[in-house]
């Protein structure tokens, strides 16, 4: 396989207004198209940082939950990449973003911190 690059990371919101609030308003991402499939009484929002397009956001009506905690199986977290990790907190605390204190990976020296989406949902700042 030749892959170039990750093409975009797809979430199942159980509100879609209020997961929409949270990744456009909250956290910046831009909203590059919405859809509703009526068939399927459905959204679908596509959102990039950047410019580049990175989340598809779903809403399907009655969708189960799934476990979000760390070590369940699949997606573990989704981490995004920041030069300022206590700007980056501050920025996330004055819109009601809760995160866990700042920690150091053992590995690579490098700081880093977990919050949530409304869905509970991990997702990590990254200092790099």
């Amino acid at each position: 396989m030749n892959f170039k690059k990750i093409h975009h990371i797809a979430i199942i919101c159980s509100d879609f207004v209020e997961s929409k609030d949270f990744y456009v308003n909250k956290i910046g991402f831009e909203v590059k198209q919405e859809i509703y499939r009526e068939n399927r009484d459905s959204y679908k929002l596509d959102l990039a940082l950047h410019g580049d397009y990175i989340i598809e956001l779903f809403s399907f009506p009655e969708a189960p939950a799934r476990p979000s905690y760390p070590e369940a199986q699949g997606l573990r977290h989704l981490a995004f990449e920041v030069e300022d990790i206590e700007n980056a907190v501050k920025e996330r605390s004055q819109k009601g973003i809760k995160t866990e204190d700042i920690r150091i990976a053992p590995y690579t020296d490098k700081k880093f911190t977990i919050f949530e989406d409304p869905d509970g949902l991990p997702l990590e700042i990254y200092e790099t």
